[in-house]
């Protein structure tokens, strides 16, 4: 199967269609020169209306911390977005979003990969996607996982989720846009140097 022909049945995903209070709308954006690979937990609802993902504020952090502009992020060929979970789960009592379904990335998510064979460096934004992905090589918590982010190079980088809802989380933590943000940003340059 054609890259292009697995994106065409992952839009038309219906299995979470009874779980969700809104139609689903699955939202990947990556191409078969995908290098660089961003996965977050799932969009939210703005990328949900939009259909583009990191089409909010967290995108506008997240383009700052890799040192590309909006349309870099959006047309280069390179840079691809695949979350966990390709629909918004919905919005829960307490202002959040819900967890994303498993079912999902149990769906998808290998034969997505199986189609990206470019990829060289895999983001992990937020405590869902890096213990989803990391398995037990996660730490005990987000803090703990992104403070030994060095351990998981040269093919991961552990990101907390750009957010503002991480913004306490990042005062308490230059470290992070001191030492991971160059880091990414110096190997996301040199991958659009090659073209």
């Amino acid at each position: 199967m054609s890259l292009e022909a697995l994106l065409a049945e992952i839009r038309g995903c219906r299995a979470c269609a009874a779980e969700l209070a809104h139609a689903p709308r699955p939202v990947v954006r990556v191409r078969r020169e995908t290098r660089l690979l961003i996965c977050g937990q799932a969009p939210g609802r703005r990328v949900h209306e939009s259909g583009l993902p990191f089409d909010d504020p967290s995108g506008e952090r997240l383009r700052t911390w890799m040192g590309v502009d909006r349309a870099t992020f959006y047309g280069h060929p390179a840079i691809g977005v695949a979350a966990q979970a390709f629909c918004f789960p919905g919005t829960n009592p307490s202002g959040g979003d819900y967890p994303p379904p498993a079912r999902c990335a149990a769906l998808w998510r290998a034969r997505l990969l199986a189609e990206l064979p470019n990829v060289e460096l895999t983001l992990l934004l937020g405590w869902p996607a890096q213990t989803w992905a990391l398995g037990a090589r996660a730490r005990r918590s987000m803090s703990e996982t992104v403070h030994a982010w060095r351990d998981y190079l040269p093919d991961v980088v552990v990101m907390p989720h750009p957010s503002w809802r991480n913004t306490a989380w990042l005062k308490r933590h230059p470290w992070f846009e001191a030492e991971v943000a160059p880091y990414l940003r110096s190997r996301l340059a040199a991958m659009l140097a090659a073209g």
